[in-house]
């Protein structure tokens, strides 16, 4: 890189931008609101917060600022059955009771499952 010396330091000793003041005061609200909601909430809700709060920046520059840092929400997954009825197991079984569990003495009709 063919940079002169003084150009090195003029641009390392350059005083922070209020753009970039901003965006790291931003960021900083982002990551609060972002660990508050134990990571469930994307760029859209904690942007709808920000507006709430008065804070005025666009939906982009949310989800810039949270790529950045590498904040992603946990995306909930869908419900699966994991068992399911043995219909033959059903049809081996037979019905002694016939679903009457009415007794005339006790320990007429035991059942379990």
């Amino acid at each position: 890189m063919e940079v002169s010396r003084s150009g090195y330091y003029e641009w390392r000793d350059r005083p922070e931008s209020a753009t970039a003041a901003r965006r790291g005061v931003l960021l900083a609200a982002i990551t609060a609101i972002f660990s508050r909601h134990e990571g469930r909430y994307g760029h859209r809700r904690v942007h709808e917060i920000l507006r709430r709060q008065g804070r005025r920046c666009s939906v982009e520059l949310v989800r810039q600022l949270m790529a950045q840092v590498g904040l992603r929400a946990a995306q909930p997954r869908k419900w699966q059955v994991t068992t399911r009825p043995d219909k033959q197991a059903a049809a081996r079984v037979p019905d002694l009771v016939r679903r009457d569990f009415t007794a005339t003495a006790a320990g007429a009709k035991l059942v379990a499952d």
